[in-house]
């Protein structure tokens, strides 16, 4: 069975907004259907897997990145090591645990629960779930995961040891969404830490009219990719 329209998620006033459906399908051909249309799970353990459609919608724009002056000079520095490397789709699995066990701020446990973690290791399998890693002599330091279908592509979580490496890790994915002309990354739900780094809300109309043509366009090749300073040197640097 389909998922329902979008338009039948729970509004603003409700107890949950952006909720639309409930079930226990987490294949990796639901979940290519959900990010299709804009839709994602997101449960807690005990839960059903909850999909969710928020109106409105975080989202980056990866020309309006704020690239800012702290992590440019850090960026740089880094770069100057010879152990440092920014790389991609190199060790998804350690990425993603990684970001199950860190901590977050106000919660307690992780959303990242057991039957998640197994779903996307099938969905980078079937080449729709990747990872951004910042690596220091040979440890992994950051990363980030996310999905890419076509060239829509979807923000999902981070984790870091050291100081400003989620930041590193994301603005390699930037760099790459630049370097082949992705427009937009979806950050889902709005956090104080994104809109730090220039994300911003949509409405869902205006977030699906750009979602559901990216998909439809030819993929990109994550695990070739590398971090492009000359694109994002070009960047205005924030303070």
């Amino acid at each position: 069975m389909a998922l329902p329209s979008v338009d039948q998620a729970w509004g603003p006033e409700s107890p949950a907004p952006g909720l639309l459906a409930a079930g226990q399908d987490l294949s990796a051909e639901r979940l290519l259907e959900s990010y299709s249309h804009g839709v994602f799970p997101w449960f807690s353990a005990g839960q059903p897997v909850l999909w969710w459609s928020p109106d409105p919608r975080m989202v980056l724009t990866t020309q309006h990145f704020r690239f800012h002056r702290s992590l440019r000079q850090s960026l740089k520095r880094w770069l100057r090591h010879p152990g440092f490397d920014i790389s991609f789709d190199r060790n998804f699995s350690q990425v993603m645990r990684r970001c199950s066990q860190a901590p977050r701020s106000g919660q307690n446990g992780t959303w990242i629960v057991p039957s998640m973690r197994r779903a996307y290791e099938e969905f980078h399998k079937a080449g729709y779930a990747h990872s951004a890693e910042v690596w220091l002599d040979g440890e992994l330091v950051a990363g980030l995961y996310f999905v890419a279908i076509g060239q829509a592509v979807f923000g999902e979580s981070m984790f870091t040891t050291i100081p400003d490496g989620s930041k590193m890790a994301l603005a390699g994915l930037v760099s790459v969404c630049l370097k082949h002309g992705i427009s937009m990354i979806d950050c889902q739900q709005n956090t104080r830490h994104l809109a730090s780094m220039g994300a911003f809300e949509i409405s869902r109309t205006e977030f699906l009219n750009t979602v559901k043509p990216a998909c439809l366009e030819a993929p990109i090749a994550w695990a070739r990719q590398t971090l492009y300073w000359e694109v994002l040197a070009n960047l205005d640097s924030k303070p």
